[in-house]
């Protein structure tokens, strides 16, 4: 090579360039398809405001003062209310993240009004602190609000002294560390599970090694246990490290039971493989297979899962995509397991969606590699 400067060389090398990014598909990919999409994903899919939560309410006072209350908390735009008589049916909506808190006016209540007094108690999920801050406050603003109506109405010119007293389940303290630790491993597994695997198959595309690979008298399922096995073990491993440093390091407490915590962390495998094995088998190529993984597996998983934003603050479309990132079923069980201890009326309804992602997707990837190979 030289170190003199010839535009013609120069030009002739610029037009070999240009036209290897138009042959190669990828590059748009990454130059257009790949910022439009995170551009929809951050403008649409990512919503810091709160919008209406949904809460429970139990009324166990049937005073007129207590119902009164409770029609302010039903009519505030702050709140969707689901009414009962008892905090036990509640609470496993509750831990579920069906509802995001629960108001109790207590049994008294109108007579502790009519003395002066009252206290009502407002129950949140404090392991998603941000939610439970919110509650709190506007739950707090909503008393506050019907306190002042209805001395205006009597003609007084104080409100009754009623106090709030909120509680933060599972975790009092509110660090938001009990929340994204859990998290951070369903992140940690998607990289394991499927970016890693989109490689295999494509890997033995671009060496030339699968037509001698489908030489040998090796099955089909033979062919796909030697790809998944060894990343399935290693996924457990990095689940197991990463909960024992969760523990360790950042103070996270641990509730539930190790086989739960295993079991959850099996069952999303099986999709998060498969799905990085169809990518695999589909790309042929192991640079786009990795672009493919990262836009259809890592970064749903860091914003539409739930991880860092509260799925009920987005759009509504954009929520029923939610329900096609595996992720979404995972962080609440590990959230779950850590945070609050086993709850398999959680566990199971997710572990089925899950177990039904993984068949489609080892399903679609032998019908990939089999028509690849023909």
């Amino acid at each position: 090579m030289t170190d003199v400067f010839r535009p013609r060389r120069f030009a002739a090398m610029l037009v070999k360039e240009s036209l290897q990014i138009a042959r190669d598909p990828s590059t748009f990919l990454i130059a257009f398809a790949l910022p439009m999409l995170l551009l929809f994903l951050f403008g649409y899919g990512i919503n810091l405001d709160t919008a209406r939560s949904r809460i429970g309410l139990v009324i166990t006072d049937h005073s007129e003062a207590a119902h009164s209350l409770a029609g302010s908390y039903q009519t505030s735009k702050w709140f969707d209310v689901v009414t009962t008589g008892a905090v036990s049916q509640l609470s496993r909506d509750l831990v579920g993240g069906r509802i995001s808190g629960i108001v109790v006016i207590p049994d008294g209540f109108g007579r502790l009004v009519a003395q002066g007094g009252g206290t009502i108690q407002v129950l949140t999920d404090g392991a998603a602190p941000n939610t439970a801050n919110f509650i709190a406050a506007y739950a707090e603003g909503v008393r506050a609000t019907w306190a002042a109506a209805r001395a205006g109405d009597r003609g007084t010119a104080k409100p009754p002294p009623i106090q709030t007293d909120p509680r933060y389940w599972f975790d009092p303290e509110l660090k938001s560390r009990y929340n994204l630790v859990p998290g951070s491993i369903a992140v940690v597994m998607t990289m394991v599970g499927t970016l890693l695997t989109a490689l295999v198959i494509a890997r033995e595309w671009e060496r030339g090694t699968m037509e001698a690979i489908m030489a040998t008298p090796l099955g089909m399922a033979e062919f796909i246990a030697t790809k998944v096995v060894p990343y399935f073990l290693l996924g457990l491993g990095s689940m197991t490290l990463c909960a024992v440093l969760a523990v360790t390091v950042f103070g996270v407490p641990f509730r539930g039971s190790p086989l739960a915590l295993i079991v959850i962390a099996s069952v999303f495998l099986f999709p998060a493989l498969g799905q990085g094995l169809l990518i695999s088998a589909l790309t042929k190529n192991q640079f786009v297979a990795s672009q493919v993984a990262l836009l259809s597996a890592f970064l749903p998983t860091l914003l539409l899962s739930g991880f860092l934003f509260e799925i009920s603050s987005m759009p509504v479309p954009i929520q029923a995509i939610t329900y096609l990132v595996p992720s979404r079923y995972l962080i609440p069980q590990l959230q779950t397991v850590f945070i609050a201890g086993d709850d398999w009326g959680l566990f199971v309804p997710d572990m089925a969606v899950l177990l039904g992602f993984g068949m489609a997707f080892f399903a679609l990837t032998v019908r990939a590699t089999l028509r690849r190979i023909a």
